[in-house]
């Protein structure tokens, strides 16, 4: 995969994960323009004000998650990492525990740290619980991602795109995800693993 594809296809899982509710905030401006009936505006906000806080949580994550998220050996609050995580999530199937040390990471490891939480929620298609603990040790970061729900399960393509493997190189947007998580890894030179058992799927590095 070349640069350039890379690049493409990281701008299109950011644009697949803002289209669903920025639309929902059109359609119900839509509403709220041609409706009269007062019951019915008021659900037309209640509609435009979730999706917007929904596409505003999913930006500030994608910022920091995909994005430059500061200078070269710039460090991030894993506490406000907390709270783009729990922000992503708000409103949907998946329950996050964010049990992180009240510590700073380096920035590479908090996007890792942050992509992995988000790769184990996608994990959980018909939702669950994602679990998150890491090392109180700022100068040796490491961390354990558990998910847990009703048919979590780890695609093929996924397992192997987080392993590297050169045949799981994605050719779509939504694979993309696993593969910077890989990248990530590698970068800051961690050993990271995704596993399934009983419970659901585990993702932990250090």
């Amino acid at each position: 995969m070349t640069e350039i594809e890379f690049a493409a296809f990281l701008v299109s899982r950011v644009c697949h994960d803002l289209v669903g509710p920025l639309g929902a905030v059109v359609n119900g401006l839509e509403v709220l323009e041609d409706e009269r009936d007062a019951t019915m505006r008021a659900d037309a906000l209640k509609i435009v004000t979730s999706s917007a806080e929904q596409a505003l949580a999913r930006l500030q994550f994608l910022r920091i998650a995909f994005g430059a998220a500061g200078s070269a050996g710039a460090e991030l609050d894993l506490g406000e990492v907390g709270r783009l995580v729990l922000g992503l999530v708000a409103g949907s199937k998946i329950e996050v525990e964010w049990n992180a040390a009240a510590i700073h990471w380096p920035k590479d490891w908090a996007k890792l740290l942050m992509n992995a939480t988000f790769l184990a929620a996608d994990c959980l298609p018909r939702g669950g619980k994602v679990v998150v603990e890491t090392s109180g040790d700022a100068t040796a970061p490491a961390f354990t991602v558990r998910g847990s729900g009703a048919h979590a399960r780890i695609l093929e393509e996924v397992e192997k795109a987080v392993r590297g493997e050169a045949a799981a190189t994605p050719h779509d947007a939504r694979g993309i995800q696993p593969y910077l998580t890989h990248k990530l890894a590698r970068a800051v030179n961690a050993g990271l693993t995704l596993t399934a058992n009983e419970n659901g799927v585990v993702l932990q590095a250090g």
